[in-house]
């Protein structure tokens, strides 16, 4: 017989650790599904200074394994494991692995998160941490007094430029095309703001540095023409891709393939929650994250006991 919890949360982000904590509190059996890669996006971020409680700023990583090991004080099973696929159509929901049997979930939480996109440039990945960074609101005080640049179109591209100009000396908004696709209002900040010059028809070829960004590879894409730029530090702001591929087809997603909740954090399939950057396309921050999986919990546990009454 496969195994029969009372929730399977499915994540070891700052959302799935928090959802555990809650339900291993409530005497809900309970598994964590961490994957092979665990921890979230906290764990290519370097310091932490706006999540309440640490004074001083703590490492992503570092602070990824307080919350594994808070969770794992409660008692619920954690496995290192990646979920392939969900059997919507049978109760208790069954979770396949790569182990022979599935797990079978009384109420799951999805806490999959989100994947920030990148450029693909060979020196992208290397210097991440290291002056290349995909948030600027988790990161952008670090670069106090620099020459900074960040690449994207959208809206999400112009509040992230507006935000880093509190800090940085000049920003330098490299767009490939010759218009953005941002609302206007936010288009006008931008193209009004004094701290922020626009690269039109422009692409990054390359990032530049050894141990740190000094500058970029650039590439007018009318002309031909290459030129350098010299940068403190680079932020891509191309979009995030929710990591739903476990659900999509059966939960309803919104426009932007994020998981949209119907009532509270409770999917349009009863008994299916969801919780963290898998359903935030606005705010995507560690403490938001773990705010919804401690919703998500509460849900699951009040639902549990909805049904235990029936």
């Amino acid at each position: 017989m496969a195994d029969i919890f009372d929730v399977i949360i499915i994540g070891s982000g700052p959302a799935g650790y928090t959802a555990a904590i809650y339900t291993a509190r409530a005497n809900l059996r309970t598994l964590v599904l961490q994957g092979e890669q665990f921890g979230g996006q906290l764990m290519l971020t370097t310091d932490v200074e706006n999540y309440p409680g640490f004074e001083q700023g703590i490492l992503g990583p570092e602070m990824m394994e307080i919350f594994e090991r808070q969770a794992r004080r409660f008692g619920p099973e954690m496995r290192m494991q990646n979920a392939s696929r969900i059997a919507f159509d049978q109760y208790p929901f069954a979770v396949y692995t790569d182990e022979p049997e599935p797990v079978l979930g009384r109420a799951l939480i999805i806490a999959t998160g989100a994947s920030a996109l990148w450029l693909g440039l060979p020196n992208e990945q290397r210097l991440q941490n290291r002056g290349v960074s995909a948030c600027a609101t988790c990161d952008g005080a670090f670069f106090k007094g620099r020459d900074l640049a960040i690449v994207g179109g959208g809206d999400t591209a112009m509040e992230e430029a507006l935000f880093l100009t509190r800090f940085a000396n000049h920003v330098t908004l490299i767009h490939r095309r010759g218009s953005f696709r941002a609302s206007k209002i936010m288009q006008r900040r931008v193209l009004e703001h004094p701290k922020i010059t626009v690269r039109w028809h422009t692409v990054i070829e390359d990032v530049l540095g050894e141990n740190a960004v000094t500058g970029l590879a650039l590439r007018d894409i009318q002309t031909g023409a290459a030129s350098t730029l010299a940068v403190g530090g680079l932020f891509i702001a191309i979009g995030h891709r929710p990591n739903t591929e476990l659900v999509r087809g059966a939960v309803e997603l919104d426009e932007q393939g994020y998981i949209r909740p119907i009532t509270h954090t409770m999917t349009n399939i009863p008994g299916i929650f969801a919780a963290g950057d898998v359903t935030d396309h606005r705010y995507r921050q560690a403490i938001t994250s773990a705010g919804t999986g401690c919703m998500a919990a509460i849900d699951a546990e009040r639902w549990l006991d909805e049904q235990s009454a029936e």
